[in-house]
C-alpha cells in the first residue's frame, strides 16, 4: 500500500506530542518513558486520521477538515469540532493539533476545521463555513460514528468566537445557506477559549496592541459593518434551549478584553442556560501554563459531566 505522506507527517507530530507530554509528566528530560511510547502506539491503533476532506466549496476554494476517527469501535462516539484561531485572518487547522490533543487522549472523535480567511472572503464567511462543517458532521454521523447527542464545539480566540456562533446560531438566521442539507444538529456544549462574544464591542476596543486590528480587517470596508458585527455576535443568540457553555479567559489578556467572556457568561446565566467561566489569574491570550491547563480540563470535564456529556467512553 502506498504511503500517505501527509498522513504520516501528522501522525509523526501526534506521536511527538504524546512523547513530550509523557516526558513532562514523568519529569524525564531526555527520552520519553515507556508509558509514553505505549500511549503513542496505542493511539495509532485506536485512531484513523484522514486529512483534508473537502466539506465545502465557496469563494472558489475547497475548504478542508481533518478527521481523527476512532476505529476500535463501531459505536457512535462523542465528537469534538475544533476551530483554530488567528484573528479571522491567519493561521491554519494544522496549527491547532496540540490544542485538541487532550480530547483525542480522552477517546473522542475530533473534526478539525479550516475556514475562509478575510483575504478570501469577509464576514460572515467564516461563520457560514463553520456552520457548514457542523452540517457535514450531521450528514456523516452514521458512516463516521459521530454521536450527535454528545457533540461539543471548541475553539481558541477567533476560533472561540466561531465555536460560540456555530453552537448558538439557529438555522433561521440564514447563515447556513452555503450548504443546504440535513437540519443543523443540536450542540451539547461549546468551549470558548478567550473568544469574542460581542463583535460590536471589539470593533470599538481602543486598547488593542499595534497590528492587532483583526476584527477591522475581517469586516473590511463594508458600509454596514456595525450591522454585520451585530449579526455575527454570539451574545445576541443566547437562548434557554442552547448548548451549555464553558468559557476560559486570562485577566491580563493583552489582545482581547477578558470582560468579553464575563459578559457572555452573564448573558447565558440571565436566561438560565448552563454556563461556567474560568478566569485565569495573570493569564494572557492563551499560553497558559501546564498546571493551569490541567486545572482547566479538570473543571471542564466536571462541567461536561454535570451537563450529561460523556467525557471518557
Amino acid at each position: 500500500m502506498p504511503i500517505n505522506h501527509r498522513n504520516f507527517e501528522i501522525w509523526t507530530v501526534l506521536s511527538f506530542l504524546l512523547f513530550v507530554f509523557s516526558t513532562a509528566l514523568a519529569q524525564e528530560p531526555v527520552f520519553p518513558s515507556e508509558e509514553g511510547m505505549r500511549a503513542a502506539f496505542q493511539l495509532r491503533a485506536r485512531y484513523a486520521m484522514t486529512p483534508n476532506i473537502t466539506y465545502l466549496q465557496a469563494s472558489g476554494v475547497d475548504l478542508k477538515l481533518d478527521l481523527y476517527q476512532r476505529i476500535d469501535t463501531d459505536k457512535p462516539m462523542p465528537t469534538l469540532i475544533f476551530i483554530h484561531g488567528g484573528g479571522w485572518i491567519g493561521l491554519n487547522k494544522e496549527y491547532s493539533i496540540g490544542a485538541f490533543m487532550p480530547w483525542v487522549m480522552m477517546g473522542w472523535n475530533v473534526v478539525n476545521v479550516e475556514y475562509r480567511m478575510a483575504h478570501v472572503a469577509l464576514a460572515p464567511a467564516a461563520v457560514e463555513d463553520c456552520l457548514c462543517a457542523l452540517r457535514w458532521v450531521a450528514q456523516h454521523a452514521k458512516d463516521k460514528h459521530f454521536d450527535l447527542s454528545r457533540l461539543v464545539i471548541a475553539g481558541e480566540s477567533a476560533g472561540g468566537h466561531l465555536a460560540l456562533t456555530t453552537g448558538l446560531i439557529r438555522e433561521s438566521a440564514g447563515l447556513d445557506r452555503e450548504c443546504p442539507g440535513v437540519p443543523l444538529p443540536h450542540v451539547a456544549a461549546v468551549v470558548s477559549w478567550f473568544g469574542v462574544g460581542d463583535m460590536e464591542k471589539l470593533l470599538h476596543q481602543d486598547n488593542l496592541p499595534p497590528g492587532r486590528d483583526d476584527a477591522i480587517a475581517w469586516f473590511g470596508s463594508m458600509p454596514d459593518r456595525e450591522a454585520m458585527a451585530h449579526r455575527v455576535s454570539p451574545i445576541h443568540y443566547v437562548r434557554k434551549d442552547g448548548p451549555a457553555v464553558f468559557l476560559i479567559a486570562g485577566n491580563e489578556d493583552p489582545i482581547l478584553d477578558f470582560h468579553q467572556s464575563v459578559d457572555m457568561d452573564a448573558a447565558l446565566k440571565k436566561v438560565g442556560e448552563p454556563s461556567e467561566l474560568m478566569i485565569i489569574d495573570h493569564g494572557l491570550h492563551g499560553h497558559f501554563t501546564p498546571d493551569q491547563q490541567i486545572t482547566i480540563y479538570s473543571k471542564l470535564r466536571a462541567f461536561l459531566k454535570s451537563n450529561h456529556v460523556e467525557v471518557q467512553p
